[in-house]
């Protein structure tokens, strides 16, 4: 883009109320993460009996757990967990079905496409919370267990996206003129296809986030994302879930920081998809 563009692009988005409120949601969870690793009011794995289930305090901002715990340490230390895993996840999905998809669209029609399709049509044939339960219930519980099954079932979303919108690029003058210069399917797909897809991979990659960061919170609340002493959102719910009426902070904070995480995301992932509409960056320039 120009710097024309650029400066568009930024007004834009400035101008855009929802993206900025998903930016700054999305990016408060992840300094928190971020401070995690540095600094936390508590050990978030220490166990103080005699202070178990303080509420809300100076101390103890958002109270303490059934063990003595820390809340608001947990909740600092389980944004870390449910981001690393749903970064990685997203990312193990993206760097796998995206090149799959590319291949498959310059190569459509062929066996390679049919394979790659049916493939697709095959995971989406599970729901994905249960795939995931599937393989870490094979593999084993754990946060990169949770990782590869999450992961898994990211490859075809990502797959069928660049397939979809690499097949209504390769009729473009733009590539037949590339393909008319000598170049191959592969060198075509990386310089001129991957860069006019970008922006809808990014919008996508946004939204399997936040879904990311559900499916990792449903693993762990059934037991089999994180373990302990690793503090897990999923894992505090399903703590307080047999201590509500004595202690509803158990499960109103980390279920706030679940709801707000993926709120900011899908709140930043519709305001991208507006940023990156052709008929508004049109309008912008």
């Amino acid at each position: 883009m120009t710097a024309t563009t650029d400066r568009g692009f930024l007004r834009a988005a400035l101008g855009h109320p929802a993206f900025i409120a998903g930016l700054v949601l999305s990016a408060f969870f992840v300094l928190l993460a971020l401070v995690s690793f540095l600094w936390t009011p508590f050990d978030p794995t220490q166990l103080d009996i005699p202070q178990k289930l303080q509420p809300p305090s100076l101390e103890h901002w958002f109270g303490t757990d059934h063990f003595g715990r820390d809340m608001f340490s947990m909740i600092m230390v389980g944004a870390r967990v449910s981001i690393a895993v749903a970064f990685v996840a997203v990312g193990v999905g993206m760097v796998l079905g995206v090149p799959l998809g590319l291949y498959a669209a310059a190569h459509r029609g062929s066996l390679i496409d049919e394979v790659v399709m049916r493939g697709n049509d095959l995971v989406f044939a599970f729901p994905s919370l249960l795939l995931a339960i599937m393989i870490t219930a094979v593999f084993g519980p754990g946060a990169i267990n949770a990782i590869i099954a999450i992961g898994v079932f990211n490859i075809p979303v990502f797959a069928r996206l660049a397939r979809g919108a690499a097949l209504s690029l390769w009729t473009r003058d733009y590539v037949l003129a590339a393909r008319v210069a000598g170049k191959g399917k592969a060198r075509i797909s990386l310089e001129h296809i991957l860069p006019n897809i970008g922006n809808l991979l990014i919008v996508q990659g946004t939204i399997q986030f936040s879904l990311a960061i559900l499916a990792e919170a449903a693993l762990a609340y059934v037991g089999l994302g994180a373990q302990p002493p690793l503090p897990s959102w999923g894992r505090m719910l399903a703590d307080a879930q047999t201590l509500i009426s004595l202690a509803p902070h158990m499960a109103l904070f980390p279920g706030f920081a679940i709801i707000i995480t993926v709120l900011g995301l899908n709140l930043m992932g519709d305001g991208l998809r507006d940023l990156f509409d052709p008929k508004l960056r049109r309008d912008r320039t």
